[in-house]
């Protein structure tokens, strides 16, 4: 018979601290000792979004206790994170999977090293808006993190450079989503090592690289099978041949799918080519024709044109047309 508080089971705890908040369960290893214990070592996620002041502190405090964290929130809207803070994560949270220290303009090198060097099972880290971070360090964080799958660096304009692509390229052969939002140093080199090094690559997003062109697109066609959305709004150096090269992957992959059994009939499922104005009406509708699951109509926008007003004739299949509009496309797929 239950007594105490002391007295509950650690397997009821430990549901009951599931339908409660992370501020609530971490005000509740106050209670006692043996409460304090088993939420220690039984919470393995946390999320500390929801501190306005003082995340600093209470990081170093928590994290010599909760050191069986697989996945650690620490996203902020007011940068209040510092380096002492993450190097006590990557001192004390080994067993750590997934990594979000977005908008954490105080960090500095010091932490991509002890992230690097102590958590090195990630599987998935955001850092988009750490804008202090190098490339060297970012390319050290690579070649010791090889589990990564997802990477979020969109914002990290001094840490994302062909030379840190080529480093993850190149160590990061399980990478599945990669964001480089507005990094725009970046050039078909570092593009072109992450198509040849990560053939598993499912989602990238590159607006705002300005630098890239087709080449790089190209590359993405020709070795990223399994390549579900790319985004290229605003790059501008993007022309018809990028686009060709993408509706003839389809082509491509269905003969080597085939072979291995691992075809995927929909393909590319979202395309973001908004203001690059050099594509032609023909070539997107050729891509759009070569993939069921991007879409243009009302509710289901998957093929996203904003601002290339020559390109609003394009439709998806699904689409009710004007009149005239099927043979004003004769290989649509109507």
């Amino acid at each position: 018979m239950m007594k105490e508080w002391k007295d509950i089971p650690v397997e009821l705890l430990m549901q009951i601290l599931s339908l409660l908040d992370d501020e609530t369960v971490i005000i509740a290893t106050h209670v006692c000792h043996g409460w304090r214990d088993s939420i220690s070592f039984g919470v393995t996620h946390l999320s500390l979004s929801w501190c306005s002041k003082n995340m600093n502190n209470l990081v170093l405090s928590l994290t010599p206790k909760f050191t069986k964290l697989q996945t650690l929130i620490l996203r902020q809207d007011m940068p209040q994170l510092e380096d002492n803070a993450v190097e006590a994560v990557a001192k004390f949270c080994r067993d750590l999977q997934v990594l979000d220290l977005s908008k954490s303009f105080k960090l500095t090198d010091r932490s991509l090293y002890a992230i690097a060097f102590g958590c090195c099972d990630l599987r998935k880290l955001n850092i988009s808006g750490c804008s202090a971070f190098s490339d060297k360090a970012l390319a050290y964080l690579a070649s010791l993190c090889r589990k990564l799958k997802v990477l979020n660096l969109c914002g990290c304009v001094k840490a994302v450079s062909d030379n840190a692509l080529q480093a993850i390229g190149h160590y990061c052969n399980e990478l599945q989503s990669l964001n480089l939002g507005w990094c725009e140093q970046i050039s078909d080199v570092g593009v072109m090592s992450l198509a040849y090094g990560c053939p598993d690559l499912r989602t990238l997003d590159l607006c705002g690289c300005v630098l890239i062109t087709d080449d790089s697109v190209i590359a993405l066609a020709n070795r990223c099978p399994h390549l579900r959305s790319l985004g290229l709004y605003y790059c501008k150096n993007i022309t018809d041949r990028a686009m060709y090269s993408l509706a003839q992957s389809k082509v491509n992959n269905k003969m080597w799918g085939s072979v291995k059994g691992e075809y995927d009939e929909d393909g590319l499922r979202s395309l973001n080519i908004s203001q690059c104005t050099s594509l032609t009406p023909s070539a997107v509708q050729a891509v759009c024709d070569s993939f069921p699951a991007l879409h243009t109509c009302s509710g289901r926008h998957s093929l996203i044109i904003s601002g290339c007003l020559n390109l609003t004739s394009v439709h998806c299949a699904c689409c009710a047309r004007p009149h005239g509009a099927i043979n004003a496309f004769p290989h649509s797929a109507h």
